[in-house]
């Protein structure tokens, strides 16, 4: 299905389409069962980086039901309902974000839990305004249809999916954030592990064991003066779980481009091609004094006896 969407430049679901174009759309809680999954988060509205993210995963080889995307499907960028029609009729999981939250209820913000007044807080009214007037009704359903939490059973670990913390689907967490918060969550849920999204800056950390995992985002860079963007991979090899987390490079200048043309604020824009945010409002002191450093890909093995 990934291989047949990628042909289709101007794909246009209808309302008739969206109840079969996501065959595991559900607000109650689901399971994925697989040797190997490839994470991804905030498409953002970028279209052109979530064709490139499909196509990658393709590429690798990765099947509709070894795919899940954690969430913000919509956001910063000005493709909304393009990209929301691609990565519906893509088939692969999708984890309610705020952003799927707000929209799907016709909230009049985000609720992207930043502070009032930041320049976080004022950018958002822009882009929030112009998806709202995108999005059809048969989007907003799909986006009130999409499960809240996913569970990942692999190599015989049980992983919880949600789009930022247990309790919040709109909490920072960073790598800097405490490691016991971290810690209380994964035990509270009874899981080996927790894979999420949101913060936008993608990182790993084995704590006690148990492993925290946020995808990235491959909307928006990841403030480290790269236009890269960023996804993870999770696999089982021989009882240990291969870890992850890759760059992908793709060509920006169409998402410019319709960013442009729909007249969107320039921070975000802008963004595409430096690498660096608008503003820092969200971020604790640890992650502010890297920004602009290109970030490494990582790889390591989980296993049981971390």
């Amino acid at each position: 299905m990934i291989a047949d969407l990628l042909l289709q430049p101007d794909l246009k679901l209808t309302t008739q389409d969206f109840p079969a174009a996501f065959k595991y759309a559900s607000p109650a809680p689901v399971t994925m069962t697989c040797d190997r999954l490839l994470v991804f988060g905030g498409p953002y509205s970028n279209l052109a980086a979530t064709r490139a993210m499909l196509a990658q995963a393709r590429r690798l080889g990765f099947e509709t039901e070894e795919i899940l995307c954690t969430g913000d499907v919509i956001a910063y960028c000005g493709e909304p309902a393009e990209t929301l029609d691609l990565i519906a009729a893509s088939g692969i999981e999708v984890i309610m974000g705020n952003c799927e939250e707000a929209l799907s209820a016709n909230k009049d913000n985000c609720g992207c839990g930043f502070d009032a007044g930041t320049q976080c807080e004022v950018l958002s009214v822009q882009w929030f305004n112009f998806a709202s007037g995108e999005v059809s009704p048969a989007q907003c359903r799909w986006m009130a249809s999409l499960p809240r939490q996913v569970f990942v059973e692999i190599g015989r670990r049980k992983l919880l999916a949600t789009h930022a913390g247990t309790a919040s689907i709109n909490e920072f967490i960073f790598a800097s954030s405490s490691a016991d918060d971290k810690l209380a969550q994964m035990e509270a849920a009874g899981v080996d592990g927790m894979i999420t999204g949101h913060s936008g800056i993608a990182f790993a950390q084995v704590l006690s064991s148990r492993l925290w995992l946020n995808a990235g985002a491959i909307g928006i860079p990841a403030n480290d003066g790269t236009a890269r963007v960023w996804y993870a991979i999770l696999e089982d090899n021989h009882g240990c779980i291969d870890v992850q987390i890759r760059s992908l490079t793709y060509d920006p200048s169409p998402s410019i481009k319709a960013m442009n043309e729909r007249g969107l604020a320039s921070g975000y824009r802008d963004s595409l091609s430096t690498g660096l945010w608008p503003s820092m409002d969200v971020l604790p002191q640890a992650e502010t004094a890297q920004a602009g450093v290109a970030l490494d890909e990582v790889a390591f093995k989980w296993s049981r006896d971390d």
